[in-house]
């Protein structure tokens, strides 16, 4: 899952002075996207928010379903490029066909990990296969690229096991980065944490978490009380720093996802799939890809035409972090 929007603006991200230095619940609430037009699949996007750009090196959240796709194609996102970022793709059900640049094509599932690491310049394309489930339900994320590492090389991972912690009642998924001693096998350039909740009826627990961090959770399915706040699907909530560890309890099943790590200090810019330092990054990458250079690659076996970018704002906006 790409951002699709047909006219995107930058926005500035980064920066501690954005981050909450003390424990807040701050409820973010997304806003609907149309992937590709008013009659395609839609998301809920909460990262950028107004209210805040980022949570650690998180800069992008995707929530999408679970949608009923078994009388239409089901995702269906066109070659289109991408830099200065990974994108994290994690679902809850159905499968998405992933191609791209580096000659990866490979089928994620739930519990699987689809990891994308752009750096320099990548491109790639997401699809449901003809033959795919009826319900469609996940979550697509970025993390941004420090600037020392935003021009690696493009590489593709993809995990199909992944460290678990158990307590009574509960499940977590070590996605990204590491929880508590269970560390994820796949490659992160920032220290952050990225884990999924599976929470049986009663469940009552506390996640470990580092006061230095910074912390979001999403539900991604049913609703439990986070830190004394009811959350179900749809808004994020912002938890801020300051925690050594956060409450989670529910009267039902939930399945919730964490998101954090250390506060992004660095000051970006993102536009279209674009992740870099200032509006001359953005618009060299723009029309790189406009002109098919090589930087982005080709997306081989792909039956269909490559995405164009969208007019890039004539605004020249300078990456600033939010006070407080």
């Amino acid at each position: 899952m790409s951002n699709l929007e047909r006219s995107p603006q930058e926005t500035a991200c980064g920066g501690r002075a954005a981050v909450a230095v003390e424990p807040v619940r701050e409820l973010l609430d997304g806003r609907p996207v149309a992937l590709g037009g008013p009659r395609a699949m839609s998301v809920t996007r909460t990262l950028p928010n107004r209210g805040r750009r980022m949570v650690g090196a998180w800069c992008f959240v995707d929530y999408y379903g679970p949608d009923d796709i078994s009388r239409s194609p089901g995702m269906q996102v066109a070659p289109h490029p991408h830099t200065g970022l990974q994108t994290v793709s994690w679902l809850v059900a159905g499968e998405v066909l992933h191609r791209d640049s580096v000659g990866s094509l490979q089928l994620v599932r739930p519990g699987q990990l689809n990891l994308m690491t752009a750096g320099h310049g990548i491109s790639h394309s997401e699809q449901s296969s003809p033959d795919h489930s009826p319900i469609l339900h996940g979550v697509q994320l970025w993390t941004a690229l420090p600037d020392r590492d935003r021009h690696v090389r493009p590489h593709f991972e993809h995990h199909s096991s992944l460290p678990e912690l158990t307590d009574t009642g509960v499940t977590v998924k070590v996605i990204m980065g590491e929880l508590s001693g269970a560390a994820s096998p796949a490659a992160v350039y920032s220290p952050l944490v990225g884990a999924e909740a599976t929470l049986e009826p009663g469940a009552d627990t506390r996640l470990p978490l580092q006061p230095s961090w910074e912390y979001a959770a999403l539900t991604l399915a049913g609703s439990a009380d986070v830190d004394g706040v009811p959350l179900a699907p749809g808004p994020l909530l912002y938890l801020g720093s300051g925690r050594s560890d956060l409450l989670l309890r529910t009267d039902t099943t939930a399945r919730l996802l964490l998101i954090g790590g250390e506060p992004f200090e660095e000051h970006i810019v993102m536009w279209w799939n674009f992740v870099g330092r200032d509006h001359d990054d953005i618009a060299a990458a723009r029309e790189q890809w406009m002109r098919a250079d090589p930087r982005f690659g080709t997306v081989h076996r792909y039956p269909g035409d490559r995405l164009p970018a969208p007019t890039l704002p004539t605004v020249r906006l300078k990456p600033r972090g939010r006070h407080r």
